[in-house]
Order: structure tokens, then C-alpha cells, then sequence
């Protein structure tokens, strides 16, 4: 079980697609540990409070990943296990950003969903992150809740960009891909070929106005291979519940694919009827929002392992 290091140095150029024409940064074998440094979703371009988004951001260009990682033995078919064991911040205060962007959030006016309304102003906000806190105003703390915001595997043919969530994972943003707990990926080509990045300190349910408290980590992460085990959909797992993530437009479709992928999940892997799995979610089940800005909206589906239980 190695421990691999993949810091600024070693991944060199970041990657703002997800896909398989891009060459592994590493090769690791499943149960191997690797390190990560990760930068924050705008590379460090947005270095204070004076800084206007617009003027050194250039869209897609946007949540630098690291990666990817070539996972020996992973070949379609499969899962991959990602462990997400820590996410540490890393480099000087304020270590932190968020800021509203021209045209980008949830109540604003879109490319996808335009109006005529002016444009959001550009304000930035630079802020200290410890492991115990983030320094919003004098008065005002939230907790360190960190995770990973764009996490996913190499579609088969396909190159997908940064922002966008799907099938393969991708920029769901949502909290739940914490530490503690472990995300299921699908592998659609050989190798899995990991890619990671845009950690984000805390984000509340949406991710509203598009930019959470972006921050660059180091995050420490256990791999491992399901043979055999086909998904199309990533899942999540922690001590206390499962969940199944959906990614689209409209909304309501997210919800569908997730709930859909679930009840899959509770027939195949807990032996559940599909219509008595359908009324127990319809009496028990949560959702939770990653992200209501990306291209694709997120979703979450979850059912408490008490109901799980023979």
C-alpha cells in the first residue's frame, strides 16, 4: 500500500476537461494513498479584493484539476472507491475566495437562461480558513465543512469540460463527497484515469450565487477497485446513509436520475423489491442540492442505513 505524492511540481499542467486523451500524471495500484495539491476553481488568479473576476478568469477555463490518475486493473465495467480521507488548506491567508461574476450564479441572468437584466456586480471576497473555522466578517464564523467539489473518471470517449457534472462525476458540488466518506465512480475506459479538484471550504445547499469559499488543499485520498461492480451513476457511502447522485437540466430530471439509480442500488445491492424500495424512499428519503448554477444542475438522493438493515 504506497503512499504517493501529487504536488504542483509533479502534475504540471492542470486539466479544465475530464476524458481520456489527456496522459496520467501517476500510476498507482488499488489500496495505494495519494496526496494532493490542489489549486482553488480560479488557479489563484483571484490574488485580493480589488481583483475584478472578469479580468483575469477566461470561462471555461475554470476548476483546474489534477490528474489524471491511471488506477492499475481498472477497465470498464468496474468502480473505482474513492476514500476521501483529509482535505487541509495550504498556502498564506487569506487562503479563501469567493466573489459574484458577471452573469454566473443562480439569480442572475445566464448564457443558458438569459434576461435583460445588468449584470451582477463583481465583488470579491478574500478570507482566512483554518481547520476549525472560516473568518467571514468580525462577528461572523463558519465551520471548516470541507470537500471536494469536481471529482470523476474518464468517459469513454467522451471529453467533458470542468464544469460540468454527469455520469462520470464531474463539478456536482456537492458537500457529501467529504471526508469520511467514500464516492463510487463509474470506469468506462482502462485505468479509470482519476481526475480531482476545486475543494471547497464550506457551501450551503446550491451553491447560489455560483462561487462557494474556494480554497487550495492538500487532499489525502484512498483508491480502490470494485470488479465487476458496472454503475452508471456515482453513489456515495457514509457510516449513516447511501446516496445516489443525478446530474441535469431541468432540475426535476437530477432528482429522477438519482431516485431512479437508488431503488437500482437498493434491489441490487440490498436485495430490496423495486416497488417496496419506491414507497420506502417515498416515506424516508432525503435530497440534497449540490449545485443550481453549472451547465447541469446536481442532486443527491439518500436513504438512511437503518432502513437498509436485514
Amino acid at each position: 500500500m504506497a503512499v504517493h505524492h501529487l504536488n504542483e511540481e509533479v502534475q504540471g499542467n492542470f486539466h479544465y476537461t475530464i476524458g481520456p486523451y489527456s496522459k496520467p500524471v501517476m500510476t498507482v495500484d488499488p489500496g495505494d494513498t495519494i496526496v494532493i495539491e490542489t489549486l482553488d476553481a480560479f488557479g489563484g488568479k483571484i490574488r485580493d479584493e480589488k481583483t475584478k473576476p472578469s479580468q483575469v478568469l477566461e470561462f471555461p477555463n475554470v476548476n483546474p484539476l489534477n490528474g489524471p490518475i491511471f488506477v492499475k486493473g481498472a477497465e470498464k465495467g468496474d468502480s473505482l472507491a474513492v476514500h476521501i480521507k483529509a482535505i487541509s488548506p495550504r498556502g498564506p491567508q487569506p487562503r479563501g475566495t469567493s466573489c459574484l461574476i458577471p452573469f454566473f450564479g443562480g439569480l442572475t441572468g445566464t448564457k443558458k437562461s438569459p434576461t435583460l437584466q445588468e449584470p451582477l456586480p463583481e465583488i470579491v471576497y478574500k478570507v482566512e480558513i483554518t481547520e476549525h473555522d472560516i473568518i467571514w466578517r468580525d462577528r461572523i464564523r463558519f465551520p471548516y465543512d470541507p470537500f471536494v467539489g469536481t471529482i470523476g473518471t474518464s468517459p469513454e470517449i467522451d471529453s467533458i469540460n470542468s464544469l460540468t457534472p454527469e455520469s462520470h462525476g464531474g463539478n456536482m458540488d456537492l458537500p457529501n463527497v467529504r471526508p469520511g466518506n467514500t464516492i463510487y465512480l463509474p470506469v468506462n475506459t482502462d485505468g479509470a484515469l482519476l481526475f480531482v479538484g476545486d475543494c471547497h471550504a464550506t457551501q450551503g445547499d446550491g451553491e447560489l450565487c455560483g462561487v462557494a469559499i474556494e480554497f487550495p488543499t492538500v487532499t489525502t485520498l484512498d483508491l480502490d477497485l470494485v470488479k465487476g461492480w458496472s454503475i452508471e451513476w456515482p453513489r456515495i457511502e457514509s457510516e449513516e446513509y447511501i446516496m445516489s447522485v443525478g446530474s441535469g437540466r431541468p432540475m426535476e430530471d437530477a432528482v429522477k436520475i438519482a431516485f431512479r439509480d437508488l431503488i437500482s442500488w437498493m434491489e441490487e445491492g440490498y436485495g430490496f423489491d423495486r416497488y417496496d424500495a419506491y414507497f420506502i424512499l417515498t416515506q424516508t428519503a432525503r435530497v440534497r442540492i449540490g449545485n443550481m448554477v453549472d451547465p447541469n444542475y446536481s442532486i443527491g438522493a439518500s436513504i438512511s442505513k437503518q432502513y437498509l438493515a436485514e
